[in-house]
């Protein structure tokens, strides 16, 4: 994997995080994608770095006109400027939550999550294809609530089943090229974006526990681990799927 270049969308902390670092760890030269928080990014490059890997970081606010070219004309910027260039790996993880209960749901917050979790991967992936490799892979970020109900926030599950089937039709497309396309759906995983309540007490620890058949909340490496197989060689036979990274919790 050490001659492989990888981009991670949101990549400055939580899941994206893991995966940055499970993808270096493998010898991925990885660019670590942030939106915002420029200081989380770096630290993100830090770790890698501390630990043998190769790492830099790309800018761009996703959601908005333009995000996509600002995004990779930004990463070839800085693959230039360390003597590389192409793609190999894309992971499309930036994402948020949808605007909540359909009570209480805005058409703005309706539209933003459109923009941050199928707008933005979609136009990412188009503006990626033209730089990866034959025998790449794309990976797309989904979410149990793609498939298991999810009345408490219903934009967002149905903004990562339309990622899905963008998965299945972009891997029908992508085939005669040896690039694979698949999804990930995570269940519970213990990061920033599930702290209001996951991180509050004993009891909302355990209702989140309580999702997977493992009885625990999953860690950020439990999804990691499964993108670093699709990442790798090994994963050379499977596209147009969705892995279960639930923990079990759609049984």
């Amino acid at each position: 994997m050490s001659s492989k270049i990888a981009l991670v969308t949101g990549s400055s902390r939580g899941i994206g995080r893991g995966i940055a670092r499970r993808l270096a760890a493998d010898g991925v030269l990885v660019g670590v994608h942030y939106g915002f928080d420029e200081t989380a990014a770096k630290q993100t490059v830090d770790d890698i770095t501390a630990a043998g890997g190769r790492a830099f970081t790309v800018h761009a606010e996703l959601g908005v006109p333009g995000d996509a070219e600002t995004l990779w004309a930004n990463f070839d910027a800085r693959l230039a400027a360390l003597g590389a260039e192409g793609l190999d790996i894309l992971v499309n993880n930036a994402g948020a939550n949808g605007p909540g209960p359909i009570g209480e749901a805005t058409a703005d917050g309706f539209d933003r999550a459109i923009a941050l979790n199928l707008r933005a991967p979609f136009l990412i992936t188009q503006g990626g294809l033209t730089r990866m490799r034959d025998g790449g892979r794309v990976v797309n970020i989904s979410s149990g609530a793609a498939i298991l109900p999810w009345a408490q926030d219903p934009v967002y599950g149905m903004t990562k089943a339309a990622l899905d089937h963008f998965t299945k039709s972009l891997a029908k497309e992508l085939g005669p090229r040896g690039i694979t396309v698949n999804s990930v759906g995570p269940g519970v995983i213990d990061t920033d974006i599930n702290a209001s309540w996951l991180r509050a007490s004993d009891e909302g620890r355990a209702a989140g526990a309580a999702y997977s058949a493992f009885g625990r909340v999953g860690e950020v490496e439990d999804v990691a681990d499964v993108v670093g197989f699709l990442a790798s060689d090994a994963g050379r036979w499977v596209t147009g799927s969705w892995l279960d990274a639930t923990g079990g919790s759609l049984l």
